[in-house]
């Protein structure tokens, strides 16, 4: 296309619409990728030529039933750019998967990682020498500069928007491949602003870790707070011996239908003890709820879903009942959102349990007035005017409700809670004068700690815009 006969008019939107001559087209049809392609640099280089992705190395070796370190995406935190744990999988599983060490860098090629930006510095492996991870995750260790650098780039507008038009596949499943991954362009200046660009993004992270320390301890306060207003306690540990792991229960301690030992273990006996001796009645959720139900999902997902947040209606999946901002949702065509169930459609005020899953466990409530869906691995429950929302999330979030979701879950390959079991999980009633109180008090702590956050957020501003000016200055 010769663009020499073309001219935008005045009313169009130049971000939106350009004109591109054949000989631009690459490999590419998308107006994303072209949108998104950097801006030429006197100096720049390929990710290829400055790391190693997903390097070849000999892989240890174990018996297929050996239990060996794991990280996934579960295992790491997009927000510290950190390993939050490793645990254990069966050998069989995992042996053809990549292995890390420390001192690497873990990129999440899929949708919605990839565009949560969760890409993970592996510098602590909680005392391991090395461990299997995801197929999700690429593997990049850095051969002339170091992973601070590499982090920082992936972190900056200049390498994200590679990324951002780069990604293919359907909406919901996005991902980056290999080749494309590889062939990203880098910024490269002189020596002495590399070291000073790993220096900032090594400064932030050490300002984040001690804001996040002070929130930390302002969360864990929630804890005593409410347990003390309650009048309840944490079960004592019980030993790992034999004799807690055998017991016996008559037909008659079994007849809420649950037969299986992880429910009736000698702690949630303690549990059920402590839960009665609490200040305040005890109750469940079906007592005190108008509707418990789930979502689903749509069948046709190339024809149910759409990229337009302004029309599409918000489908609210389990990792992101925490904290719904629709930021990471993807978006549900009008007319499909209106054949689903009217039950499974949020409304302000639901209460919101994940109950299968990764996230099984997590709380939130649906805070917002917009028309919103959820799936199927999620509970929603309606709550009647005697039990607030922002109570019961409170409760279900402390150490004594994750007990109880703990005693919930049924121990089998992919741990789930179902509805019935939803609807019979415990809690205390305050009067609501009292719940209001105790909501109030918490979300004050809360207020607190989202301000250190909020603070961490603005360092971050700051440490991207310094950056930013010495690899595109």
């Amino acid at each position: 296309m010769n663009s020499s006969k073309f001219s935008l008019s005045q009313n169009v939107n130049p971000s939106r619409v350009f004109i591109l001559q054949k000989s631009e087209l690459e490999k590419s049809l998308s107006p994303l990728y072209y949108s998104t392609l950097p801006k030429k640099l006197l100096h720049s280089k390929k990710l290829k030529e400055i790391a190693i992705v997903n390097p070849t190395r000999e892989k240890p070796k174990f018996d297929d039933d050996d239990l060996v370190p794991y990280v996934g995406l579960p295992q790491t935190d997009e927000h510290s750019k950190s390993i939050i744990e490793v645990v254990f999988r069966p050998y069989k599983e995992v042996k053809g998967r990549s292995v890390i060490y420390p001192n690497e860098l873990l990129f999440a090629r899929i949708e919605p990682s990839v565009f949560n930006k969760k890409y993970i510095l592996t510098n602590d492996l909680k005392g391991y020498d090395f461990a299997f991870t995801s197929t999700e995750f690429y593997v990049v260790k850095g051969k002339e500069v170091d992973n601070e650098y590499l982090l920082a780039n992936f972190l900056s507008d200049y390498v994200y928007k590679q990324v951002e038009g780069k990604t293919t596949g359907s909406t919901g499943r996005r991902r980056l491949d290999t080749t494309v991954f590889a062939e990203l362009i880098f910024p490269f200046p002189e020596d002495k602003s590399r070291r000073k660009v790993s220096q900032i993004i090594t400064q932030y992270f050490a300002q984040k870790q001690q804001n996040e320390a002070e929130a930390e301890k302002l969360l864990s306060s929630i804890d005593d707070y409410l347990l003390n207003e309650l009048g309840i306690k944490l079960p004592e540990p019980t030993e790992n011996t034999l004799k807690y792991r055998m017991f016996i229960k008559t037909f008659k301690e079994i007849s809420d239908g649950r037969i299986d030992p992880h429910f009736h273990q000698e702690k949630f006996k303690q549990l059920d003890i402590q839960l009665n001796n609490g200040k305040y009645p005890l109750s469940n959720l079906k007592k005190k709820s108008i509707l418990i139900t789930s979502g689903a999902t749509p069948l046709s997902k190339g024809d149910s879903y759409t990229e337009d947040a302004s029309i599409g209606v918000p489908f609210v999946r389990s990792g992101e009942i925490k904290d719904i901002t629709f930021e990471n949702c993807i978006y549900i065509k009008p007319e499909i959102h209106n054949t689903m169930l009217k039950s499974s459609q949020l409304k302000k005020g639901d209460l919101l349990i994940a109950i299968v899953g990764a996230t099984i466990g997590e709380v939130g409530i649906y805070d917002h007035n917009r028309e919103a869906n959820i799936n199927q691995a999620i509970a929603l429950v309606r709550l009647n005017d005697e039990v607030l929302p922002v109570f019961a999330k409170d409760f279900y979030k402390s150490s004594i409700g994750s007990f109880i979701l703990d005693r919930a879950k049924r121990p089998v390959a992919r741990a789930n809670i179902n509805l019935d079991e939803i609807g019979i999980l415990p809690i205390p009633v305050p009067p609501l004068d009292k719940q209001k109180e105790i909501a109030e008090h918490i979300t004050g702590i809360r207020q607190q700690a989202q301000q250190l956050k909020d603070k961490t957020k603005e360092a971050l501003k700051k440490a991207s815009e310094e950056i930013e000016e010495i690899l595109l200055n």
